[in-house]
């Protein structure tokens, strides 16, 4: 599976040349050990592959005893796994680094030898369990990797040419024309599939929505067993949260209610779960800001969020699967948009995915003014200019999923704070369009803001 961070662990490997380990973060079963050892195998004259989750009890227990005798320590790893290093061309995997923090921490001496390269991955990296009594090295460089992008899909689908093709017109602003209907066809394959490699890879064979969502209903399996075995304390609460995001998302207003999960639940007794499941990167926070000007942090509101799933596709089979499973005839009704529900849940949860896989942090602007009825609006998404200036910085997006819908929110957004925003947005099923000074861009263009 072709995927875009290959070319930023290249870039790594070129600048940086041994000065800083790099850490791979990520969910649970998105790619990492794959990418991992896919560069390695291409990238280096010889690598190891140190696998934390299956490595004997020996071999961790040399981060403990030879950290001051690097040279022990890297003869014990090549006659372990039976393979000869040569100095500053080959690397080292940690996979599953969290397994063993006493070898992140080594991280620190291991660079400085300067013998090898180290790259390391990891899911639940950031939790108490996985850094107490240890030394977060400086040396280490950390990026994080999400579920395949609408691109990286397309290529899985055997399509090279379409999303070039989507960005030419995104950046002349120009209508798609006769090729809008395939690329819109295409977004709702990935709408429905998702980005978790395993479920991309079934489906570019198969093309059965059956064996797909039995592939995501393990994932799913296997992300509450994570709950339960690392939350620690707070295994209810996140629980709760996780469970909720789906009928959370299904109301018109999406901004999550915590009375739904106990009567009189304060933020203050849930920040910690929705921090973990953050962390863990099972779910995309989204912050109110309190106003749309030029720092969107500097105004943020941590107790009024919105609870996206980290995975679309993960959604949906989490979202209509009560019996367990997702029946095939609801994928063929959501894949022609069939099927008589609020699809507003699943759209505006991917664009917050596409969004987030980007490289944009997640803002809503959400004002309930009883008395003035032109400070009252929804603002589904608000991102910021990559170069901040004294004005215009800010662009308000707004996500629709039907053909019918109106602009209220954002028509008295352009009023009320025009002279902080950028280019306002409404991203919808149909093709590009310049109006009334909104561009009107389809939902496959998400990437591109």
């Amino acid at each position: 599976m072709r995927r875009k961070i290959y070319d930023k662990l290249l870039q790594w490997k070129h600048e940086k040349n041994g000065a800083t380990a790099l850490l791979i973060e990520g969910a649970r079963r998105i790619g990492k050990s794959w990418i991992a050892e896919e560069f390695a195998r291409n990238e280096y004259e010889s690598f190891i592959f140190i696998d934390f989750s299956k490595a004997p009890r020996r071999v961790k227990d040399w981060f403990d005893e030879y950290l001051e005798d690097i040279d022990t320590l890297l003869q014990n790893i090549q006659l372990h796994y039976k393979k000869r290093l040569t100095p500053r061309k080959s690397l080292i995997v940690f996979d599953e680094v969290q397994k063993c923090p006493r070898a992140r921490e080594a991280i620190k001496a291991l660079v400085q030898d300067h013998r090898f390269d180290y790259l390391e991955t990891g899911s639940l990296i950031s939790i108490k369990k996985n850094v107490e009594n240890i030394v977060i090295p400086s040396e280490e460089d950390g990026i994080e990797m999400y579920p395949m992008d609408f691109e990286e899909f397309l290529w899985a689908m055997g399509n090279d040419v379409l999303m070039p093709y989507i960005q030419s017109r995104f950046e002349k602003c120009k209508p798609m024309g006769d090729f809008h209907r395939e690329a819109m066809h295409f977004f709702r394959q990935y709408l429905i599939v998702g980005g978790m490699p395993q479920a991309v890879a079934e489906y570019a064979v198969s093309r059965d929505f059956n064996k797909v969502d039995a592939i995501k209903r393990q994932i799913l399996r296997l992300y509450k067993n994570d709950i339960r075995k690392y939350a620690r304390g707070l295994t209810a609460r996140v629980s709760a949260i996780y469970d909720a995001i789906p009928g959370q998302l299904q109301k018109k207003e999406k901004k999550f209610v915590l009375a739904a999960l106990k009567d009189e639940a304060r933020m203050r007794e849930y920040d910690s779960a929705f921090f973990w499941l953050e962390d863990a990167k099972l779910a995309n926070i989204c912050y109110n800001t309190t106003a749309p000007n030029i720092g969107l942090q500097l105004n943020e509101d941590r107790t009024v969020l919105k609870c996206y799933f980290c995975d679309t596709g993960l959604l949906i089979s989490l979202a209509f699967s009560a019996r367990g499973v997702v029946t095939n005839e609801i994928y063929q009704k959501l894949m022609f948009d069939k099927l008589e529900v609020n699809e507003g849940m699943l759209v505006e949860n991917i664009v917050a995915q596409m969004l987030k896989a980007s490289g944009n942090e997640l803002f809503f602007f959400f004002n309930a003014d009883k008395e003035d009825a032109d400070s009252r609006m929804q603002i589904d998404f608000l991102i910021q200019k990559k170069v901040v200036t004294s004005r215009h910085n800010i662009s308000p997006i707004e996500v629709k999923s039907s053909t019918n819908y109106t602009l209220t929110s954002i028509k008295k957004c352009i009023k009320k704070f025009g002279q902080y925003l950028s280019t306002p947005y409404v991203l919808h099923s149909k093709d590009v369009e310049t109006k009334d000074g909104l561009v009107f861009l389809p939902l496959y263009m998400t990437p591109f803001l």
